[in-house]
């Protein structure tokens, strides 16, 4: 095995021995009496979200090791692996035993963890002091730089012919009818055509997940992370038109009755149904059990929705809306929620809501442009009978629970893809331009981030996949989910950042790409949970996860 892989394994284990320390320390002050207190939780937020990040940041290793073993055993681990590994272990390890950036401003020390003594533990473990003095060097960083500027990329290679087919052929798709016209999109505030659209359709993009039985893919999870990689690097409005599909296709197949599955899945994946989520609500936020949109039932077996949405993408658009909504005004919480599957017409820039009972007006934003958001006002919105998802009221907050598994997944992947855009930019444009006599890259400063750019997207690709394997093993992995969601995130808007500042005053100007990636990459950490919600869940799930050992 090569030197490096094995010290990476060895920092895993020691870095896994330090989280469990934080996460005593913590559960000391959150759950004293071996339960997590909600009222502690939030009361210690700040060194619960800190466990999170500690354990987000313990997982990245474990994924970035098992990668490197992967690409060793196949033959794959080359130059490029090994700074790609050493510049990511040795930061992810400084960040550990020194501070975690859970933002831009906000550092997480061991000292505030109680773990200062496992912290200064964690960095004597030999395999940990290696990369802390030979990783994340000026060295490595610039070797690294020098490679990804002669073209190699670190393996992304899955082993399997048919993954690695499928990455092939969205790649060509997105460089040929989405790279090109992404920005012209972008700037115009338009639509993303419809004969595009079609085209994804035809790929299989809205099937990918849903079982061959209803027309659909049946790939699962990991097919899906790499479809919307792919799309995203593009523009992430192509990687994210596969998402309500990815949600309506969860929720029925999981939930749906017979003719419910039947009727909806088959036009779903062909591309002939394109869903909505419509979940959120003006006052609610990540509030969902405050949702007051209320679902009334009729003579006829029908349903009739009134109430206020919002934050609903493509909602013009769409043919389907999933819509959770209050069916029992006497039940408390989440027990009175429930989820419809409502049809209405596709709309046109002429008139975007046809029917009668929904309005909607445009909400305008800086990024995640080409699908548009929207405020939804229902009034007596009418839903045929069959229309309850599974026909069962009081279930829709736990239909929709076990569709965010893959959703957080799935939005992490969009993240990749957009953190490897902004790479892309930043390493073309830094190629490109020349101040005092020679390109950008041969400044420290610039191939510094470029080489950090690369490692982290790595790093968090690969927490990605490994949470999409679990999902597709049929393990649970809620934590998984939301640490992939959480770092990859927090990558994307790191290189937008850092490529815009390569490219200087002309990051800042409309016309550079950088300018639409950077409001795109913003959005990540906000919605399918914002930071602080994934946080919060994920540090609570350790504390929980620890106590049933």
């Amino acid at each position: 095995m090569n030197e490096w892989i094995a010290l990476a394994r060895q920092a895993a284990l020691a870095a896994k021995q330090y989280q469990e320390a934080v996460r005593q320390s913590v559960s000391q002050m959150a759950a004293p009496n071996g339960k997590p207190d909600a009222a502690l939780i939030e009361r210690h937020q700040r060194i619960v979200h800190g466990l999170a990040w500690t354990g987000t940041n313990v997982a990245a290793l474990e994924a970035t090791a098992d990668w490197a073993a992967r690409a060793e055993k196949a033959g794959r681990f080359g130059a490029i692996e090994e700074l790609t590994l050493k510049v990511g272990f040795g930061e992810y390890c400084h960040q550990l035993a020194s501070a975690i950036a859970m933002s831009a401003s906000e550092f997480l020390r061991p000292a505030e963890l109680g773990a200062q003594n496992a912290a200064a533990n964690f960095a004597d473990h030999a395999a940990v002091a290696r990369f802390l003095a030979e990783g994340n060097t000026a060295e490595t960083r610039a070797a690294l730089a020098a490679l990804l500027a002669n073209g190699e990329r670190p393996d992304e290679a899955f082993g399997d012919e048919t993954l690695d087919m499928i990455r092939a052929q969205f790649r060509a798709f997105t460089a040929d009818r989405i790279t090109p016209q992404a920005h012209h999109w972008h700037l115009a505030d338009a639509l993303i055509p419809i004969e595009v659209v079609d085209e994804m359709a035809q790929l299989g993009v809205f099937g990918v997940c849903i079982a061959e039985e209803f027309g659909g893919l049946g790939l699962g999870k990991t097919a899906m992370c790499l479809v919307s990689e792919e799309l995203s690097r593009g523009w992430i409005c192509a990687g994210s038109l596969g998402t309500r599909s990815e949600i309506a296709g969860d929720l029925i197949e999981q939930n749906g009755t017979a003719e419910q599955k039947a009727k909806f899945l088959p036009k779903i994946a062909d591309g002939s149904i394109l869903p909505t989520a419509v979940f959120t609500e003006p006052d609610t936020g990540s509030d969902l059990a405050s949702v007051r949109t209320r679902g009334t039932l009729q003579s006829d077996g029908g349903w009739h929705i009134t109430g206020a949405k919002t934050w609903i993408t493509h909602a013009a658009r769409a043919d389907l809306m999933t819509v959770l909504c209050r069916t029992d005004p006497d039940a408390p919480g989440y027990g009175g929620l429930s989820m419809l599957l409502a049809e209405k017409t596709r709309g046109s820039d002429a008139d975007p809501f046809p029917d009668a009972g929904l309005d909607g007006s445009e909400i305008e934003v800086l990024g995640y442009r080409g699908m548009k958001e929207y405020a939804l006002g229902f009034d007596g919105f009418a839903v045929a009978n069959g229309g309850l998802l599974g026909d069962v009221q009081g279930q829709g907050f736990k239909q929709l629970m076990r569709t965010f598994e893959g959703a957080r997944i799935q939005t992490a992947a969009r993240a990749i893809g957009v953190a490897w855009n902004a790479f892309d930019l930043a390493l073309t444009y830094a190629l490109e331009r020349k101040q005092f006599g020679k390109n950008l890259l041969a400044f420290p400063r610039v191939s510094d981030k470029i080489a950090m750019m690369a490692a982290e997207t790595v790093m968090a690709r690969e927490l990605t996949y490994c949470a999409a394997r679990h999902k597709d093993k049929g393990e649970r992995c809620d934590i998984e989910a939301g640490m992939a969601k959480l770092l990859a995130a927090r990558t994307a808007w790191s290189n937008a950042d850092n490529a815009l500042q390569v490219h200087g005053g002309n990051g800042y100007a409309l016309e550079y790409p950088i300018s639409r990636v950077l409001c795109d990459a913003r959005i990540l950490n906000i919605f399918e949970g914002a930071g602080e919600i994934q946080a919060q869940v994920i540090g609570r799930g350790l504390i929980q996860e620890g106590q049933n050992r």
